[in-house]
């Protein structure tokens, strides 16, 4: 990893409104909507851009961003690093992950404690390649699920740039080290937040299943889609949590 200081560095611009300390990143834009609308109903849109939305409540002081759509490693931390400089110090990543678990099927939730790298970003930030997520921003997540009765699972997951080269021997290789699921985004977020020193967590719901080395997808099965629209819920009712 070359440590010299970057010829390009992310800025907040004079038309960029601060943000308060939480923000959410959701790469699909079903999801992304989703949420947006429920964070309209209580609050008006000051911002929206390609990749992010600002929004303000008259009971907040500070206004709080939804950022995305974005896939992979490397459109992720771009948007990461915007909503650093705009004030983010807590970033939930709410993304879509493939289960290597037996155990977990489409609609399921994975609460990723930590991300084996597989993916060419991180190499950039940082030499580690499993980083984990916040500690305490993690905990919050996990007593705000248990709190509202969501059931999930713990664990590792694995990130890659390389969607269609989940091969039987890396998924074989993944399983024996725990791993629960693999995604495109949550390694680099987790590196990215360590190298910039602000909380990152990811609670991902499983959209199809490798555990059998072979690919089963169930992004029209119906726990799936109910999954995400109670995710989207509760990220609403996190955010109004008290900082």
């Amino acid at each position: 990893m070359d440590s010299s200081p970057s010829l390009i560095n992310p800025k907040k611009s004079r038309s960029d409104p601060s943000i308060g300390p939480l923000a959410f990143m959701i790469p699909l834009p079903t999801d992304l909507n989703r949420l947006g609308r429920l964070f309209q109903e209580r609050g008006r849109l000051i911002t929206k851009n390609m990749f992010m939305r600002i929004f303000q409540w008259d009971d907040r002081t500070d206004p709080l961003a939804l950022a995305g759509p974005f896939q992979g490693a490397p459109q992720a931390v771009m948007v990461l690093e915007k909503l650093i400089v705009l004030g983010a110090k807590r970033v939930v990543l709410f993304g879509w992950t493939g289960s290597l678990d037996p155990t977990l099927e489409p609609g399921d939730l994975i609460l990723a404690e930590e991300a084996f790298s597989e993916e060419g970003t991180s190499r950039h930030y940082s030499k580690d390649l499993r980083p984990r997520a916040s500690v305490s921003l993690t905990e919050e997540l996990r007593t705000a699920l248990e709190g509202e009765g969501m059931p999930f699972k713990q664990g590792p997951v694995w990130t890659t740039d390389a969607p269609y080269r989940e091969t039987a021997e890396k998924v074989k290789r993944f399983q024996a080290e725990g791993v629960l699921g693999v995604d495109m985004e949550t390694s680099a977020l987790y590196t990215v937040g360590a190298f910039r020193g602000i909380e990152v967590a990811a609670l991902l719901v499983v959209s199809d299943d490798l555990s059998q080395l072979k690919w089963r997808h169930g992004f029209q099965e119906a726990k799936f889609l109910e999954s995400r629209k109670q995710v989207t819920r509760f990220l609403d009712r996190f955010s109004t949590k008290p900082e």
